[in-house]
């Protein structure tokens, strides 16, 4: 187990320091299944949550609880969540679905190996399709719904809460001589959301990697119909909606894997900045596995749009930067509209954070002031803040958040003149998606994907 040896890893280092371990958490992936038997042992391979095996089971959901689902979860059933694989494994596995007694999340597996404890927090059971987000709560009108035992579902506690101690035989092999708390912790972007500073309304955090991903601190319910993900915080009380663009650094590896392979991305990218804003006439839009935010549409696939004979290789390597941008803001104007509230700042992180250039032109997109992280430590971040708040080291999160989270003094001012064109640019790329989405529909059958 990888934990291990991390713990090989930490023994050394406090050792080197002549320091105890005082505690430990956690930041997970979300949604992926574990099941386990009466003697806690896993009965079956755990289910990711980039499985989609589930679309049949997706709309079972959807058509057994309608507007329900949205009213109590505040999500829509998507094949990444933990209630459709349930779903499947009664369906498709049910010998091995009568011998599971209890279901677990990644992060919190590792909690029990580590405490013999089982327990989840708030910020990953919501990402289950299981959880009542408002009233705290596994919703016994779904688990009805779908013949779930409530026994099987572990208790719930606050990310902030102690699951317990590290195991002396644990605390023995690995040279841990004191009693060592262990600590919830967090679904993965719920700890990162922390571990940047995602703690009120006045920021807003916008994450390029492989997907894209726009955060929102929640202080209280709010209604975004599905359009985001909303979820609960690591924040005791707190929330957060979160907008994601399926392939965002996705889609400029592909691109330049297609288009500049045997470039680095600096060769790429080294021309963009002499093309204006707008790629002079030439759109992308990032859709090349499908999208997420706002459309919820596996079938659409990505286009350049206004593709001219004066184009060169450098105007569509900006397009592709631009068309990312532009589907992050799609999730950021539905959290401003809704909020009826405009973010002060912006964090990013990721990639994009990287290249002064990309966080201007961030900047002129979302019309927002640009800050970055001195140190980007995201999850891992995140957990380390709560352990230490657990262990009693600060008196509050906002506290530990000023201790731990610092910005680079520097921030990114939106150029008026950008902004400008931009928006208009942005109200035409807009209106892609509705215009291709038939015609790209149609061409799923003649895809190898299809």
């Amino acid at each position: 187990m990888a934990l291990e040896s991390v713990l090989t890893g930490l023994s050394v280092e406090i050792s080197d320091f002549g320091q105890q371990l005082a505690g430990i958490s956690f930041s997970g992936q979300m949604h992926s299944l574990v099941v386990l038997d009466d003697n806690n042992k896993p009965v079956y391979p755990v289910i990711l949550w980039n499985d989609v095996r589930t679309s049949k089971q997706c709309q079972e959901i959807t058509d057994r609880l309608g507007q329900r689902l949205l009213e109590i979860t505040k999500n829509i059933a998507l094949e990444g969540f933990t209630l459709p694989k349930i779903l499947w494994l009664q369906e498709n596995e049910p010998e091995v679905w009568s011998r599971v007694k209890k279901i677990m999340l990644p992060k919190d597996y590792l909690s029990l190996w580590l405490t013999g404890n089982i327990y989840t927090e708030f910020s990953d059971a919501a990402g289950t399709l299981l959880l009542d987000i408002e009233k705290k709560q596994w919703s016994e009108e779904i688990t009805d719904a779908f013949n779930i035992d409530m026994e099987i579902l572990p208790e719930l506690i606050e990310s902030t809460d102690r699951t317990g101690f590290v195991k002396a035989e644990i605390a023995e092999r690995y040279k841990l001589t004191n009693e060592v708390k262990v600590f919830a912790g967090g679904a993965d972007n719920a700890a990162a959301a922390l571990g940047v500073g995602l703690i009120n309304e006045e920021v807003g955090l916008i994450s390029m990697g492989t997907s894209g991903v726009v955060s929102a601190y929640e202080p209280k319910i709010a209604d975004y119909k599905g359009k985001l993900h909303f979820f609960n915080h690591t924040v005791p009380g707190a929330y957060y909606s979160m907008g994601v663009t399926l392939a965002a650094g996705n889609s400029l590896n592909w691109y330049k894997e297609t288009f500049g392979k045997g470039l680095s991305f600096n060769e790429l990218l080294s021309e963009v900045y002499t093309v204006s804003p707008g790629s002079e006439g030439l759109l992308f839009t990032p859709y090349i596995v499908g999208e997420r935010t706002p459309h919820f549409d596996s079938k659409i696939r990505g286009s350049f749009i206004g593709i001219s004979a004066h184009h060169e290789q450098k105007h569509f390597s900006r397009a592709v930067l631009e068309g990312i941008t532009f589907s992050l803001r799609d999730s950021k104007d539905i959290m401003e509209k809704t909020k009826n509230k405009k973010f002060k700042r912006l964090i990013s992180v990721g990639g994009g954070a990287q290249n002064p250039d990309i966080m201007q032109m961030q900047a002129d997109i979302f019309n927002s002031e640009m800050i970055r992280l001195t140190v980007e430590q995201g999850q891992g971040l995140g957990a380390c803040m709560i352990a230490a708040f657990g262990c009693g080291l600060f008196d509050s999160l906002e506290a530990v958040t000023k201790s731990f989270v610092h910005y680079k003094e520097a921030s990114f001012i939106p150029n008026p003149k950008n902004v400008a064109r931009y928006e208009q640019i942005y109200q035409i790329w807009k209106q892609v998606y509705k215009n291709t989405s038939e015609i790209s529909h149609q061409l799923v059958e003649f895809n190898d994907e299809g």
